[in-house]
């Protein structure tokens, strides 16, 4: 049976003089109760780092045991077996580098005390990624030592490997029994006829760290001439063939962009980096972004490592950064590749799925610390690590069970046709850029979520992301369905089964609210609430909206989901009216609350009306009188799509994290916009026509997770939207009028 391993994202690496450690970023090294976490999913094997720069960054003699010996212990009373990495990413600590000869010895000498002080551990990976290191660290300079040349590429990969042999040696003469486990990153090249020569030196480069480890590397080894000639010495490959320490197990690391293509037609890709020399420049881009259909599926390569070598494979990276839908796809996609691979003979024993409680700044390969977070199994923005959707995959695929969630109905965006960045090439013999989807799973057979309120600004928010991101939806006007009639909504939920609805519309309006309370309580209380109870009937998931104005003036610092509820006006009391029967009638049921919302899809919100104002060269008033926290539309949807996979449920916070007044907001989007704030005139809510009493603080915090990108993340995006979706406008109004479109 195939086998469900995990390991959490532990690089340290160097960059300059800095140490980015993704251990620490992601609170891993304070929280020993993650591991019972990771047991909880039925993982009985872990990928866990001991690394060399955190446990002796000078030298043996000071090195601190307590944290692996509180986990390797914790480990054993868990029934979890470690594959124990030493260097991961990295370069060892300060006093020493990847190009240092004295690394492979220090390793070794490392590792000898790692298998002393655990020798009942069988299972080492001494080295992540040898070959994937060298490249990044001395062929394209992006890590430390930050050499970019392949003399530096073949010295760094010599000493990686030559620290394995040595590394393993130490170990093996404390525990004879000892097995390595060598990872790298096994992603295919093509491209076109005229890179032909560079696409095969790619493929047969990418195996060299495990052929090095094999003894395999000789004379008549395709890449021995380019070795030499990049500085090694013929004593220097020999020496693996006499010191052959060939893998127990091939650690196979995939991710979506590891498959390339080379094409020396880089007109092609204006803005991507070219590659080459100026006699014949390419551009190397990710595979999946270029090829109609790739040529090679993982199930494939799988077989083709299993053929090379006769050594049993694990996939010990599986990790993608996307919606959840495609963290589920992506993972299940692996999981069944490596079951095909199994059943065409290939000895494939196991799939990691990898970075379990996410990853940072990985985005930027690690270049920077920009606080760009991509969740795993485990979401770690919250007070405790929170088990996501990918989490439940996980059990499934780790106890045998066939996954159960209905998004996994739909394709990855690795297959939709949105994921090309060019006109999509064909490889010779290949199928036509046509042939794009799975043609046995279409929208319309998918479980879909239902979105009731599609005509409002949050209704047609989410229908647009539901598309984006291949979620079936069925969408509903208010006046087409009655919340308010059970009958109706029985009716409604019988006809389309979803997995889920949401619930976007409700009476918007809070001053008129105070006068008209008799339809705001039937669209805002009784309308969620009977669609509350039929939900719950039906095991459907529901979320629903509420707002800030369920608050009064007592806070004086953000409020959070726990705080009492003590509405002010109309509006605020139909709502929190509305939370407690909503939960009571539905437990599972999701209630997010929110405030000013603005976003790129309508020009009816309070940011949208400013803007235009001003850009005609008009006085635009705005309150100065009120704190709020807007909330950008597309981030605010996107997390809840997120949190609704997740089956999240209970109240929550989703807000852009920011404390401003309606008048401060204006004048930050105005600057950003590049418009003249000086027609922006402070005022105070009551001369803009506001009657009902609102709360002087509104601003909204969390006491459950912080999801939501800061305000001047998200008012940046707003404003290059709104710069995006006008070209096309001017470029008709100036066409129109007789003069030549830019």
């Amino acid at each position: 049976m195939l086998q469900m391993w995990g390991g959490v994202e532990c690089t340290i690496n160097r960059v300059e003089d800095g140490f980015h450690t993704q251990l620490d970023r992601s609170g891993h090294l304070e929280r020993d109760c993650d591991l019972a976490r990771f047991a909880g999913l039925g993982l009985r094997t872990l990928r866990q780092p001991v690394l060399w720069e955190q446990i002796a960054p000078d030298g043996l003699e000071g090195a601190d045991w307590s944290w692996p010996d509180r986990r390797m212990a914790a480990l054993r009373q868990l029934g979890v077996a470690p594959i124990v990495g030493l260097v991961h990413h990295g370069s060892g600590p300060r006093h020493t580098s990847l190009l240092d000869p004295a690394f492979a010895t220090g390793l070794a000498e490392y590792a000898g005390a790692v298998a002393a002080r655990y020798p009942w551990v069988e299972r080492w990976t001494p080295v992540n990624e040898p070959l994937t290191t060298a490249r990044f660290s001395a062929l394209y300079g992006i890590w430390y030592p930050h050499q970019r040349d392949d003399v530096g590429f073949v010295r760094v990969l010599l000493n990686e490997c030559r620290a394995t042999v040595l590394a393993m040696a130490a170990i093996r003469r404390v525990n004879p029994r000892a097995q390595l486990v060598q990872t790298d990153d096994l992603g295919r090249s093509d491209g076109t006829a005229e890179m032909a020569s560079t696409v095969a030196f790619y493929n047969e480069r990418r195996w060299l760290a495990w052929d090095l480890l094999c003894g395999r590397v000789g004379p008549a080894h395709p890449m021995y001439r380019y070795m030499i000639c990049s500085g090694a010495t013929a004593s220097e490959i020999d020496w693996f063939v006499e010191h052959s320490c060939p893998p127990d197990v091939i650690g196979v690391n995939f991710y979506v962009t590891s498959d390339r293509w080379i094409d020396h037609r880089v007109e092609r890709y204006p803005g991507r980096p070219q590659g080459g020399h100026a006699a014949r420049p390419f551009v190397d881009i990710e595979a999946v972004r270029v090829l109609a259909m790739p040529a090679l599926g993982l199930e494939t390569l799988l077989a083709e490592a299993w053929q090379r070598y006769g050594i049993p494979i694990a996939v010990t990276e599986a990790h993608i950064d996307a919606g959840r839908e495609d963290q589920l796809r992506w993972l299940h996609e692996i999981w069944r590749a490596a079951e095909q691979a199994r059943a065409g003979g290939a000895d494939v024993i196991a799939v990691t799925a990898w970075a379990l409680l996410g990853a940072f700044d990985w985005n930027c390969l690690l270049g920077a610390c920009h606080g760009y977070y991509e969740p795993g199994a485990f979401d770690v923005r919250s007070p405790w690590p929170r088990p996501t959707a990918l989490a439940a995959l996980v059990g499934e695929l780790a106890a045998g069970q066939t996954p159960s969630h209905p998004v996994l109905q739909g394709d990855g965006w690795w297959r939709r046709a949105e994921r090309f960045t060019s006109r999509p090439v064909t490889l010779p013999g290949g199928v036509t850029p046509l042939a794009l989807y799975r043609r046995d799973v279409q929208p319309e057979t998918m479980t879909p979520i239902l979105i009731i309120g599609a005509g409002g600004t949050l209704g047609r928010a989410f229908a647009t992301v539901c598309q984006r991101r291949h979620l079936a939806l069925r969408v509903v006007e208010r006046e087409d369905l009655d919340i308010a009639d059970a009958a109706a909504v029985a009716v409604a939920l019988d006809r389309w089964q979803p997995w889920a609805v949401v619930n976007a519309g409700g009476y918007a309006d809070i001053d008129a609210a105070e006068s008209d309370g008799e339809h705001c309580w039937r669209e805002n209380t009784l309308g969620p609430t009977v669609l509350a109870r039929e939900c719950a009937r039906r095991g459907i998931a529901l979320l629903t909206f509420s707002s800030d104005q369920v608050f009064d003036n007592r806070a004086a610092r953000p409020w959070v989901e726990s705080d009492a509820t003590a509405p002010l006006n109309e509006y605020g009391r139909s709502q929190a009216a509305a939370e407690t029967a909503v939960l009571d009638a539905h437990p599972a049921a999701m209630v997010v609350r929110t405030s000013a919302l603005f976003g790129p899809w309508d020009h009816d919100n309070f940011l949208a009306r400013a803007l235009d104002t001003v850009a005609r060269g008009e006085t635009f008033a705005a309150a100065d009188n009120v704190r709020i926290s807007p909330t950008y539309v597309p981030d605010l949807v996107n997390v809840c799509v997120d949190l609704l996979i997740d089956r999240e449920a209970g109240r929550w916070h989703l807000a852009s994290p920011g404390d401003v007044s309606g008048f401060e907001f204006a004048s930050l989007a105005a600057v950003a916009a590049g418009l003249d704030t000086a027609l922006l005139r402070r005022c105070r809510g009551s001369e803009l026509g506001e009657t009902a009493p609102r709360p002087r603080y509104g601003v909204l915090g969390s006491e459950r997770a912080s999801l939501m990108a800061p305000l001047e993340h998200a008012l940046a995006r707003f404003i290059d939207e709104r710069r995006v979706r006008a070209e096309p406008e001017r470029e008709i109004r100036t066409a129109t009028s007789g003069a030549a479109p830019r």
